[in-house]
């Protein structure tokens, strides 16, 4: 008889997850789980059969394995994205062998046991399955990909760290870089040639600074200016007027050259650390975002206001410049574009898909651009799932519809297995937040939508729809 191991593992990865590689960011962080075992045993066929794993069939099967949390502090996502792997499987789970349809089988293995999702990717390669979904984090994917690479099995990992991608696992998640790539893109089409990213010391933010290297020079732009702050509203200020040389163009501006620049005025200090996405913010951050900074005025003793005689400086050393803030670090960042005289006016400001989340509070970015999937485009899928699942589903159940629609149509074409060259097909597939494609090295190419923010609380307008450069099917 045989009995499915199943899997805990007792520290998962903070990093990972849709659209954003640091640990702090809300709706992007995996906590550390612990759980209990169940044991397990290999396939005993009567005295004298081999005790070791049997040889992975791997090659030939359309089973589907499904590496998830599925108990323990995660185990509420992990059965979020089961049911959005489900819901494709429902839809469109027949694959054809030999002339005859036959439905296909998932094989669901539990990454939060005893072993891990190492000993998860082993057991579903010991039954035979032909492509996993899933893991759900970074440490996970680097630790089940070892045993799926052996066994000749595809992996559509839930990371949105591109770290893990790689010949024969694929990134699923909406990554900064993918982000970035559509930013630059649609601004060198506007005439955009010269970038800068001025971005937060963590993991979102080096990812966000990678991609912009990545897309400069793949586009055949000159290398951008990347300056990385520690957060501080003391390094904000004075990085910023490094970055955009604002001492140069105050000296500039003077008739004799070199008068000194005024003091700025300090913008309110930050009481915590960064804020997450997904929270409420403050409402000293809300008024900020909302207004924007005005650090052009003082008040005077007697209440009347004075305003310094700050000239007008030429425009700074970039015309595209990529941020990576939220939250309060966001609010020192909008001061300080104020005291350099950086603005829209002469510079298109880009920002994470992160902005989404509170687009409404970004007034005082006017005209700056983030990249993210069209709400649009998931409509169907959502109203779909609630008929399934008795609720709206979360974001990261998109990622695991898509992983299974991918293995379904694969599954249609293919007569046996999950072969690369299908997998990386150039038409794609239709994916729930728009087409993507499956890119050799691991990366997934999705056709994101470029919004521009509007002021008084107006939020963000859809400004270049998601398309792709070919049709996509499946």
């Amino acid at each position: 008889m045989m009995t499915r191991t199943y899997s805990f593992l007792s520290k998962a990865s903070t990093r990972g997850l849709a659209g954003n590689g640091a640990g702090r960011k809300a709706g992007m962080v995996v906590l550390g789980t612990v759980g209990l075992a169940m044991a397990g045993c290999a396939d005993q066929s009567g005295p004298g059969a081999a005790t070791g794993p049997q040889a992975p069939k791997a090659a030939t099967s359309h089973k589907i394995g499904v590496l998830l949390p599925l108990t323990g502090p995660n185990a509420a996502l992990g059965h979020e994205l089961l049911a959005g792997a489900q819901l494709a499987l429902a839809e469109n789970g027949t694959s054809t062998t030999q002339g005859q349809a036959s439905a296909l089988q998932m094989d669901v293995h539990d990454t939060a046991a005893v072993g891990g999702a190492s000993a998860a990717a082993t057991a579903a390669a010991e039954a035979g399955d032909g492509i996993i979904l899933g893991p759900l984090t970074a440490v996970d994917t680097a630790a089940a990909a070892p045993a799926a690479q052996s066994a000749s099995m595809p992996v559509l990992a839930f990371t949105s760290d591109v770290g893990q991608a790689r010949n024969g696992v694929w990134v699923m998640g909406i990554t900064p870089e993918d982000q970035v790539e559509r930013l630059v893109a649609t601004a060198r089409q506007e005439g955009r040639h010269r970038f800068a990213a001025f971005l937060p010391d963590n993991p979102l933010g080096h990812a966000l600074g990678n991609g912009l290297l990545a897309s400069c020079r793949d586009q055949g732009l000159m290398s951008p200016t990347i300056v990385y702050h520690t957060g501080s509203q003391a390094s904000i200020t004075q990085m910023m007027r490094e970055l955009s040389s604002y001492d140069t163009r105050r000296a500039e501006a003077q008739p004799d050259g070199n008068a000194s620049a005024p003091a700025s005025t300090p913008a309110s200090p930050a009481t915590g650390s960064t804020d997450t996405a997904d929270k409420i913010l403050p409402s000293d951050l809300a008024a900020a975002l909302k207004g924007g900074s005005d650090t052009s005025a003082t008040a005077s003793a007697d209440g009347a206001a004075q305003t310094p005689a700050v000239p007008k400086l030429a425009p700074p050393p970039f015309d595209a410049l990529l941020l990576g803030d939220t939250g309060l670090g966001l609010k020192n960042v909008i001061g300080a574009l104020a005291d350099s005289q950086v603005s829209s006016a002469n510079v298109r400001i880009m920002g994470p898909g992160l902005w989404a989340a509170f687009a409404t509070k970004l007034g005082a970015l006017k005209g700056a651009w983030y990249a993210a999937p069209d709400p649009s485009s998931r409509q169907s899928f959502a109203s779909r799932f609630m008929a399934r699942n008795h609720h709206m589903p979360r974001p990261l159940a998109d990622l695991s519809y898509d992983a299974a629609k991918v293995a379904t149509t694969v599954a249609r074409v293919a007569p046996n297995g999950y072969p690369a060259d299908v997998l990386t097909r150039s038409e794609g597939f239709a994916g729930v937040d728009g087409p993507f494609t499956l890119l050799p090295d691991g990366r997934t190419r999705r056709a994101l939508g470029v919004f521009e923010v509007l002021d008084n609380g107006g939020g963000a307008k859809l400004l270049v729809p998601a398309t792709t450069k070919s049709a996509v099917s499946g």
